[in-house]
């Protein structure tokens, strides 16, 4: 390992050496189009690179560009994203679309700022998708670039806050490339995973994920697949597939409606298309 007092240059060219060895071939990395790079960092938002590539390339597919999307309907939309989870991307992805359409004529705004006022689009993404699609050295850590900081620099310490690290990663930044360095990064946090103990648990925002099998997000799920297959159901019907979550179902299908998933007519839900819902503009 490498001290803060070691220098830059030696991490830079630790990590960059171990990168052009061992590089990561994924889909995303071949293309310089904001949309695909776009839909990419929405789909990565918790969730693994392996689930994700299959599943990036079927969206791309069925819509292959902003025009597309806007113009889908939701229920093919969020068909398509069955398996991923956390399906309000897929509402956010699509609302994207028909504001880049409607307000950007058709082109993502490139500056981090403008970027993270859409749907969906937090800090940490606006600030990727800027240094991704369009080579802007934004500032920004993610599991895999928190791992590689923690392991050089800050090795003997725990309970290290992202402001800390933050302050490593723009110091450290290749600002002629920083798409590449963040690549870079990103594999070498890969190895590190894979290799030693992991040094996420020394950050001060280490959450352990608790299991999926059983829990809120699972019936929420199951919910909205059969919904989905269906086109129209009540809750007597999902119940009835679901009998040993009827408690979870009923609070799924309220959680749904809610959320703007689902919309109920009488004692029938069917998916909310696009028509009946509201998002941010700003």
């Amino acid at each position: 390992m490498v001290g803060k007092n070691k220098g830059i240059d030696v991490f830079r060219k630790s990590v960059y050496a171990f990168y052009h060895e061992n590089m990561r071939s994924l889909p995303w990395r071949k293309t310089r189009d904001p949309y695909r790079i776009l839909v990419s960092e929405v789909m990565l938002q918790q969730t693994q690179v392996e689930r994700v590539v299959g599943k990036y390339l079927q969206f791309i597919k069925t819509f292959p560009d902003f025009p597309s999307l806007a113009q889908a309907s939701l229920s093919d939309v969020l068909t398509i994203w069955q398996g991923l989870g956390y399906n309000r991307r897929a509402i956010a992805l699509k609302a994207i679309a028909e504001i880049v359409m409607k307000k950007y004529k058709g082109k993502l705004p490139e500056f981090p700022e403008e970027l993270a006022r859409l749907p969906g689009i937090g800090k940490y993404t606006s600030a990727a998708i800027a240094a991704f699609a369009f080579q802007s050295p934004a500032v920004f850590i993610e599991t895999n670039i928190r791992r590689v900081f923690l392991h050089f620099f800050f090795c003997e310490k725990a309970n290290v806050r992202d402001s800390e690290i933050l302050v490593m990663v723009e110091k450290t930044m290749d600002r002629e490339n920083p798409r590449e360095w963040y690549y870079a990064l990103m594999d070498y946090g890969v190895m590190l995973k894979k290799s030693c103990e992991n040094p996420n648990r020394r950050s001060a925002h280490y959450r352990k994920q608790g299991p999926f099998h059983g829990s809120n997000r699972q019936a929420r799920g199951k919910v909205l697949k059969l919904v989905l297959e269906k086109r129209e159901t009540t809750q007597t019907e999902i119940s009835a597939e679901f009998a040993d979550h009827s408690e979870k179902i009923a609070n799924a299908l309220k959680q749904l409606v809610q959320e703007g998933f689902l919309k109920k007519r009488g004692k029938r839900y069917s998916i909310q298309e696009r028509k009946d819902m509201r998002y941010d503009e700003q």
